[in-house]
């Protein structure tokens, strides 16, 4: 009996020690881990907020938008690893900003290969077309190239003079969303023969790279055209006015006119779609440049642009880049009431009036910002043989009281 109870006691005994001694390794492994976790948060947070978004399949100059913060903090860290943070991190980008920094890196590479070409265009013309139309687009965007071909876009003769067309595309920016994409634009291209097709990413900040290339191609391909409109495919142009405001000026001298801004300031607010800090332009005023909605410009111009545009530096914004390259060949770009770049704006006076009418349209050049149905709903409205304007009489001479009258006063 008495060796039976020692053993038993001896057993109890030790599975006690076994127990405290796996309590308090448990305790032990508890404790620190709550000391080492913002320790373990730090290293994985400062990669992610520093490294570079991963870059496209080759060199890009800018995206159109940078993208969000990728940081996600599972816990909280102490206080000193929250001023780390917020000493080191850049105040955090907006959806209308972009990466200045992957931009600047980038920015000196201005030459990428031209996919689709058109090389015979203005060859069909003996002695050249009068007028080139140079529309910029987006590969998703097939509705509102159709949309040009069918209206204000089309090839062939306006006036007496030969017209011809061409749209200026980059590579889509989200190649998964469309995967056929190429095979679409290609057919496209062999069906109407006006796609030129640049291995640049389509981004709003790249559209400075969709200038130059355009103008570089207009230089070699089309340097026997007499004017070019480059402009939107969201734009109305009443194309047969502007053909006969081409008809009298000369192709060989220098014509730059468009709705011209002066005295430009550089919007400096980072949530704005145009923010430019200091450190990228200094200056306090941009030089006069034209609303990219649409502008026109003759072969002499063309060519010195096209000169130009290689000794200037690249600027994110194509409209402001394009008054610098103007500024660098000291050409003062004319402004012409007929280009609507903003769009029709209502007079104060009449906020009950509908802008939207063919009477406002025909004497104009170009309206910007109209959808693909307004496109053409306008485009047969000022082709009806029913249209009717008004036309507002003019008090040529100065208003005069009549003899008569100013006897009896």
């Amino acid at each position: 009996m008495r060796v039976r109870l020692k053993g038993d006691a001896i057993c109890t005994l030790f599975l006690l020690v076994a127990l405290c001694s796996l309590l308090y390794s448990q305790l032990e492994h508890l404790v620190p881990a709550g000391k080492k976790e913002p320790t373990q948060n730090k290293p994985r947070a400062a990669p992610k907020i520093f490294s570079d978004p991963t870059p496209p399949r080759r060199p890009m100059p800018a995206e159109a938008t940078a993208p969000r913060s990728q940081v996600t903090l599972v816990v909280r860290q102490t206080e000193v690893a929250k001023t780390r943070v917020q000493t080191t991190t850049p105040p955090p980008l907006t959806d209308s900003a972009f990466n200045f920094k992957l931009y600047l890196l980038n920015k000196d590479n201005r030459n990428f290969n031209l996919l689709i070409n058109q090389p015979r265009k203005c060859r069909k013309t003996p002695g050249g077309p009068f007028l080139l139309i140079a529309i910029k687009s987006v590969v998703e965007d097939f509705d509102r190239r159709e949309i040009v071909r069918k209206t204000w876009g089309r090839e062939g003769l306006v006036n007496g003079e030969q017209i011809q067309r061409v749209f200026l595309l980059g590579t889509p920016k989200n190649r998964t969303v469309l995967a056929t994409w190429e095979t679409l634009i290609h057919q496209e291209s062999q069906t109407y023969r006006d796609i030129l097709l640049w291995d640049f990413m389509d981004t709003f900040f790249n559209l400075t790279l969709k200038e130059i290339h355009f103008l570089s191609w207009a230089a070699e391909f089309c340097h026997n055209v007499k004017f070019i409109f480059k402009g939107d495919a969201d734009v109305f142009v009443n194309i047969e006015n502007i053909v006969d405001f081409l008809k009298r000026h000369d192709p060989t001298e220098d014509l730059f006119v468009g709705d011209i801004i002066y005295n430009a300031r550089p919007i400096r607010v980072r949530k704005s779609k145009y923010y430019i800090p200091e450190t990228m332009y200094g200056l306090s005023i941009y030089p006069a440049y034209a609303g990219g909605g649409g502008f026109l410009l003759s072969s002499h111009t063309m060519r010195k642009l096209s000169r130009a545009c290689r000794e200037v530096e690249l600027f994110p914004i194509d409209d402001v880049f394009l008054g610098m390259c103007l500024q660098r060949i000291n050409l003062k770009p004319i402004l012409h009431e007929g280009f609507k770049t903003f769009g029709i704006v209502k007079p104060s006076a009449a906020p009950h009036l509908q802008t939207f009418d063919p009477c406002f349209y025909k004497d104009l050049m170009v309206v910007h910002s109209l959808k693909v149905a307004e496109i053409w709903l306008m485009w047969n409205l000022l082709h009806s043989p029913r249209l009717s304007c008004t036309q507002k009489k003019q008090v040529k001479k100065p208003f005069q009281w009549k003899k008569k009258a100013q006897i009896t006063t």
